[in-house]
């Protein structure tokens, strides 16, 4: 090992997230950031319900993030040299399909909360027994759902000719975006690594949860060429090298999913460790152990890392929440409320007036433990009265109430309550929403002091893998933490939590229902502003037909009132 500088061997973290994309710098032997660049992404929402990304504004992000952390090592007098290895972790689920010879994407990604493939999903349960969306659960571990990748590149070939005709001549390449980033980082079309790790893996809908491995079976539900799909490799291994830029021929060696990667970044390495992150979406996971544990009651089954080519996988239970800090970025951007994300804690203590405000934020349908994409955002207990304020308090509030849903769930699955919630993520700076955590799921809450625990992860992963080694797991120190406890009675915490639940059914059956046509095509019910159904509105092309065939049932309700009328007369007389 060659001689490092005053800080040891450094370990690079690519943290691509939904809104941002990062490099951040760790040194190896004590997990402290040295630096990190961050650039936002665009994120483009043509209809309702879309969210989709340039693929090559993700990757420019990450180049870009990567040169200026690199020229802030130089201007730290720290040499760029002592990086020894690099790891990757990345949201989830979001899909991109791109051209195996040009390297170019055929459609931009689609995001992972994006809800366009509701009548996709709707398409595939139609020949499934009683449309149960937990028929491929024993496979995969998840339930049928918009949320994960298989049925986003479903929706891609069904829908863009393009891309239909590239799986079926298997001329492209499908994957997530840790996929996505390896293949260019190796050398794109020049040989250009096509890989993902088991916990990207996982969240497909493609790969069965036992052997790791693609599965033919579901990978002939959705349609889905094996041809087109990534290796899959282990979440700590040397995958390949960059071939270009200021880190030409570092290895890259380590790679997780988001929330996974957060899961090592807190060290939950013993069955029955769970950590909350809270991001975009909020997605609490419970180590498992070895042990794959199928839910009944709405969690999903994962693999929580397998940190080498021959270790043995560890699998968690989680669950997904979709929305989360994004609602903030609605109250500022949408309704105006907030000047700032930031503003957000500040305003909800200067409030005076006691609210009995509930915001069940269903942007997205829900998650787990609903799984309802018929679910629709709704505010209740608005009064004269009502200031702002408390509209950002319900929205905090509604992270916390959707994070002990899950917790309930997770308690009766595993048989073994949570006695403490680690977190992480950005919104954790928030020390209110810390404190009503805690209040509201009555544990202590533990914060670590060292928010960046995702990135920390992949780094550890990166820094564990055979052939680099600077990184020790078991003897590692953990980050310094702080806590929060309970401060309300379990009473208060109940008839608040009631409350919540009131309005969870309130946000339920917004979303049209799908019928089924003669020509086995699919459409919604929909509902015109005056409340009739779309179909019988002027202007539809089924109006007049549709008004034209109702006559002869309502001559006959008219004709047989005109008789009943009649038929009284004569009686009187």
């Amino acid at each position: 090992m060659p001689t490092r500088g005053r800080f040891g061997p450094l370990v690079g973290a690519i943290d691509e997230g939904t809104s941002s994309a990062r490099f951040l710098v760790f040194a190896a032997q004590t997990s402290e950031v040295l630096t990190f660049h961050q650039i936002e992404i665009e994120q483009k929402c043509p209809k309702e319900g879309w969210v989709q990304q340039d693929p090559m504004d993700i990757y420019n992000a990450v180049i870009q993030c990567i040169e200026k952390s690199v020229e802030n090592l130089i201007k730290l007098d720290i040499d760029p040299a002592d990086i020894v290895a690099v790891g990757i972790t990345n949201q989830r689920e979001t899909t991109i399909i791109w051209d195996s010879q040009t390297g170019e994407p055929l459609h931009d990604a689609i995001v992972w909360l994006d809800t366009r493939t509701a009548e996709t999903v709707d398409a595939l349960l139609a020949d499934v027994r009683d449309k149960n969306q937990d028929y491929l659960r024993p496979l995969c571990g998840l339930p049928m759902s918009t949320y994960f990748s298989a049925v986003k590149a479903r929706w891609l070939r069904d829908n863009i000719p393009e891309i239909k005709d590239a799986m079926d001549a298997k001329t492209c390449m499908f994957g997530t975006v840790d996929s996505w980033l390896l293949w260019k980082l190796t050398g794109g079309p020049e040989g250009g690594l096509h890989i993902t790790d088991v916990t990207n893996a996982s969240r497909t809908m493609l790969m069965n949860i036992k052997t790791l491995q693609w599965d033919d079976t579901l990978c002939k539900f959705f349609d889905i060429p094996k041809e087109i799909l990534p290796e899959i490799r282990s979440s700590s291994e040397i995958y390949g090298y960059f071939v270009n830029g200021p880190l030409r021929g570092v290895p890259i060696s380590g790679c997780l999913g988001d929330q996974q990667s957060a899961l090592v970044g807190q060290m939950c390495f013993q069955q029955g460790q769970a950590k909350n992150t809270y991001g975009t979406g909020c997605f609490l996971l419970y180590n498992t152990g070895t042990a794959l544990v199928h839910s009944t009651h709405g969690l999903l089954t994962t693999v929580a890392y397998k940190l080498g080519k021959n270790a043995t996988p560890v699998y968690a239970l989680e669950g997904a929440i979709a929305i989360a800090g994004v609602c903030f970025r609605w109250l500022r951007d949408n309704l105006g409320i907030l000047k700032s994300v930031e503003e957000s804690e500040s305003i909800v203590r200067d409030m005076t007036t006691r609210s009995e405000v509930a915001f069940v934020p269903a942007f997205s349908g829900l998650y787990a433990p609903y799984w309802r994409k018929d679910a629709r955002s709704v505010i209740c207990g608005l009064t004269e009265e009502t200031p702002k304020a408390a509209i950002v308090k319900a929205a905090m509030e509604a992270v916390c109430f959707q994070t002990r849903d899950i917790m309930d769930v997770m308690n009766q699955e595993c048989g073994i309550p949570l006695r403490t919630l680690l977190v992480d993520g950005g919104m954790t700076a928030n020390n209110l929403i810390m404190q009503m955590q805690s209040d509201l799921c009555g544990v202590p809450v533990v914060r670590p002091l060292m928010t960046e625990t995702t990135a920390l992860g992949a780094a550890m992963a990166a820094g564990y893998a055979e052939g680099i080694n600077v990184w020790e797991l078991k003897g590692h120190q953990g980050v310094p933490k702080d806590y929060f406890y309970p401060t309300i009675t379990e009473d208060e915490r109940d008839i608040r939590y009631s409350r919540w639940k009131m309005a969870i059914k309130r946000s339920l059956n917004w979303q049209p229902e799908i019928i089924a046509e003669k020509d086995d095509s699919y459409r919604f019910i929909s509902f015109s502003a005056g409340g009739l159904p779309a179909f019988l509105t002027p202007g539809n092309r089924d109006y007049y037909k549709t008004l034209l065939s109702s006559i002869p049932g309502c001559w006959f309700v008219f004709s047989g009132f005109i008789l009943l009328v009649i038929a009284k007369r004569l009686t009187g007389r």
